[in-house]
């Protein structure tokens, strides 16, 4: 009977952020091109949080690609929402939905913000270097959290007023308000994802930041 109640107060729920329900606790989530996604009660939590946040998405369908490479509860994402409106996301992929909920709540409270705050303009655009990677952790025979579609790389930022803050270009070169900019949206990724690296961590990260949902904390 407890159960019973909780399934139909999640389905009252999702159905109120435009998310069906499904049969035997699943919700039918709608994907691109109208396709339909089924999901578990869990993830379509997470689905409903998203969509509450004004995230847009579409769902995708779990997949496994073998060699321990996976994309499973992953989303595809098209806009976040900001304090004064939406703003966009270039080259990401596939990311699972608990990952999607820290980039937009860090992308809106931590980027946003910060950029009205030290560079008098809001963001207008996170310019990315991929989410999912099939692929190991560098110089390792350990799987990246890229390759469960659970990292994100961030390599630049564009403001409303044009100008574009690159982690490459402006982390040791920019203005000494850039400078300050990438090193606090670095602080407040690190309050939220359980892995950050930037370029203070190594050679191999002077032109992004890795976000990882990972276990953490580990911020560098």
């Amino acid at each position: 009977m407890i159960r019973l109640i909780g399934l139909i107060a999640l389905s009252a729920l999702l159905a109120g952020c435009g998310i069906p329900a499904g049969r035997g606790g699943e919700q039918v989530v709608r994907g691109p091109a109208s396709s339909r996604v089924a999901v578990t009660a869990p993830g379509g939590q997470c689905l409903a949080d998203l969509g509450r946040e004004g995230t847009d998405f579409n769902a995708l369908p779990d997949r496994y690609f073998g060699a321990g490479c996976s994309a499973v509860n992953a989303v595809e994402l098209s806009a976040i929402q900001g304090d004064g409106g939406q703003f966009a996301l270039a080259n990401i992929g596939p990311v699972t939905c608990p990952t999607a909920e820290e980039l937009a709540g860090w992308a809106r409270y931590g980027v946003d913000r910060a950029a009205r705050q030290i560079l008098g303009s809001p963001l207008r655009q996170i310019v990315t270097m991929g989410s999912y990677s099939c692929r190991n952790v560098a110089g390792t025979g350990r799987r990246s959290a890229h390759a469960q579609a659970e990292a994100v790389d961030v390599s630049a930022f564009i403001l409303a007023d044009g100008r574009k803050i690159s982690v490459l270009d402006d982390w040791s070169d920019g203005t000494p308000a850039e400078q300050r900019f990438l090193r606090v949206i670095h602080a407040s990724a690190c309050k939220r994802f359980g892995t950050v690296l930037g370029p203070d961590y190594n050679a191999a990260h002077r032109n992004h930041f890795h976000l990882e949902q990972g276990s953490g904390p580990f911020c560098r």
